[in-house]
């Protein structure tokens, strides 16, 4: 894949691929998005060269994908991917609600969120654009739950934003530091798959799940008394 990707990285073409895995693997989680993000960043951290004619003869120009532009393209197709889904589940109706309704793991989730922003703690969203298919289970919860978009759009921004810089900073930091090799394409795919095992064990966490559950229990029981 580096070779494959880094035949790219002097194209505008790069920002278009990584931006085209980024916003449907909201539908399809198996796509390798965050690894084709690392990829392209450790390609911009060896450069590729193209020799041009001067009047000196030629010289050798660095052509290298903007690391800001990867970001912003990572970034932005994550969040416009979050908001299909979420329209899609909003619109979704009565056959989408018994395929939640049949999903443990999707009525847990839009139970949390629903809870998380509404009390304005939707970090919960942040977390699971780390965890494997996490996007995807809140992007559908919240638009099943029709949450407010106001609720979900910030904190959608936010969780984008942070995967894409996560993401780009390990490729380029990974290639600087141990060569653009395998190896330290492997080693940054490596961190990125413990993040997304850390997020998903923090969603799973029957703790955390309880805690949300009783806040608002305790906030009618003050208001009570």
């Amino acid at each position: 894949m580096l070779e494959s990707v880094g035949a790219l990285t002097g194209s505008p073409w790069i920002y278009a691929v990584v931006a085209l895995s980024v916003l449907l693997d909201v539908f399809l989680p198996v796509l390798p998005s965050g690894v084709l993000v690392i990829t392209a960043a450790t390609a911009a951290a060896a450069g590729s060269t193209t020799v041009v004619g001067t009047a000196g003869g030629p010289s050798e120009v660095p052509q290298v994908p903007s690391l800001l532009a990867l970001i912003l393209s990572a970034a932005t197709a994550s969040v416009l991917g979050d908001l299909v889904a979420y329209r899609l589940a909003w619109r979704g109706g009565d056959r989408l609600d018994r395929a939640i309704a049949r999903s443990r793991r999707l009525t847990t989730a839009q139970e949390r969120l629903g809870a998380a922003l509404s009390r304005g703690g939707g970090i919960l969203v942040v977390i699971a654009r780390f965890a494997p298919a996490g996007r995807s289970v809140v992007s559908l919860g919240a638009g099943a739950a029709h949450r407010r978009v106001k609720e979900f759009l910030p904190w959608s921004a936010l969780a984008g934003v942070a995967w894409a810089v996560y993401s780009v900073g390990l490729g380029y930091f990974g290639g600087q530091w141990l060569g653009t090799t395998w190896l330290g394409t492997a080693v940054s795919v490596l961190a990125l798959f413990v993040a997304g095992a850390l997020a998903a064990y923090l969603m799973r966490r029957p703790g955390a799940a309880a805690a949300t559950a009783s806040a608002p229990a305790s906030a009618s029981a003050s208001t009570a008394s």
